[in-house]
């Protein structure tokens, strides 16, 4: 198939266009088992939603859709799309305590609500099982100077608390800045990148009687660039995707301006370091930070703006694909710093829906896009 141009549009066209190019794109050559598929995959009619709940909590940065086949229970059902918010009302970074579920074009509801000291990062999964497990690092001022190396938050589907795994128990808990998950129901890998020490860490979780507990914790990389910013607080590696089948963990680092991949990263008892470089490529990554796999089999990542920094095109996403070839590109704003936090969901055999916020207006765009399984 002819390769589609990604998203070059003004603001109010950009939507309509992702939707067609991606339309057209799983139409004619959807969920590609191989890696050189040419096609860009963005865009078709987007929902555009607010993530700012109540108590005005602002900045959305982790997105997850709740899986298909998720325990129905507590307040979540399969497709629900979930939001966690790192800045409080008055916007200093770090000390956001919410998670929303989102409404349709409405005011999101509160899922889960913390007390004041968390700040609520990018790491945001759903296990089958009922659970949700967020990233936590606070910080006092909304600076870099009092940030904590925080913990990780267990919550069961009624948005209640359940567990917390912090730094003091275990010191590869470092500021958990995104995750991703490999979940087998009974089990589940979670791999966590570590902002405030450069490392990827893997937790094997054991799931029994309605209980989630680490069963081991393995530092899988390390040597990724880290350091505070006054824009973005700090920066270092940040969005995962986990690709079971070829055992391999994609790094997004925001400082090196690249994505990494490491191998044999669910079984691996050792540190790779920094894995191999994936996607490095100067013209289009400023400062890469989510990270998406899409059922095209390319990898999406949202660009922070705070690394080789181009206003020409600000708040992009980036298709590429995993053999590092770039596809195409969407500006979700029109300002710098406003992509982030990115999410796929396959509903059925001929839909999928991908969720992109818009930190500078702390929105979530959501797409649903037909798809053509087995092409």
């Amino acid at each position: 198939m002819q390769k589609r141009a990604f998203w070059n549009t003004t603001a109010s066209a950009r939507a309509t266009v992702l939707v067609a190019l991606l339309t057209t794109a799983f139409a004619g050559n959807a969920l590609a088992d191989r890696d050189d598929r040419d096609s860009a995959l963005l865009p078709a009619p987007v929902i555009v939603s607010s993530t700012v709940p109540l108590n005005g909590d602002l900045n959305p940065y982790g997105v997850v859709f709740v899986p298909r086949d998720f325990a129905r229970s507590g307040v979540l059902k399969p497709g629900d799309l979930l939001v966690s918010n790192f800045n409080n009302n008055q916007n200093l970074q770090g000390t956001g305590t919410t998670i929303v579920k989102i409404v349709p074009g409405g005011t999101p509801q509160v899922f889960f609500g913390g007390p004041a000291g968390l700040g609520l990062t990018t790491g945001l999964v759903v296990l089958k099982s009922g659970f949700v497990i967020v990233g936590n690092m606070p910080s006092a001022d909304g600076t870099s100077a009092t940030v904590l190396p925080g913990s990780i938050l267990v919550l069961n589907a009624q948005g209640a608390r359940v567990a917390e795994w912090t730094n003091a128990q275990n010191p590869l808990v470092n500021g958990p800045w995104d995750m991703a998950v490999h979940d087998e129901g009974d089990r589940a890998q979670l791999f966590v990148s570590n902002v405030l020490g450069g490392t990827v860490v893997r937790f094997d979780l054991d799931i029994r009687n309605g209980r989630l507990a680490i069963g081991r914790a393995v530092q899988i990389a390390s040597g990724y660039m880290h350091r505070g910013d006054p824009a973005a607080l700090e920066v270092g590696p940040t969005g995962l995707v986990y690709d079971a089948r070829r055992d391999r963990l994609y790094v997004a680092s925001t400082a090196d301006n690249a994505i990494f991949a490491i191998a044999d990263a669910g079984k691996s008892s050792a540190d790779a370091g920094r894995g191999t470089v994936v996607f490095q490529d100067n013209v289009h990554l400023h400062g890469p930070l989510g990270l998406a796999l899409g059922p095209n089999g390319h990898l999406f990542a949202s660009n922070s703006d705070v690394v080789n920094s181009d206003p020409a095109h600000p708040s992009e996403i980036v298709e590429f694909t995993t053999n590092g070839r770039f596809v195409a590109q969407l500006s979700v704003d029109p300002a710098q710093g406003g992509s982030f936090g990115l999410g796929f969901l396959r509903m059925s055999d001929d839909a999928v829906r991908f969720a992109a916020v818009d930190d500078n207006t702390a929105t979530i765009m959501v797409w649903t896009l037909p798809f053509e399984a087995g092409h």
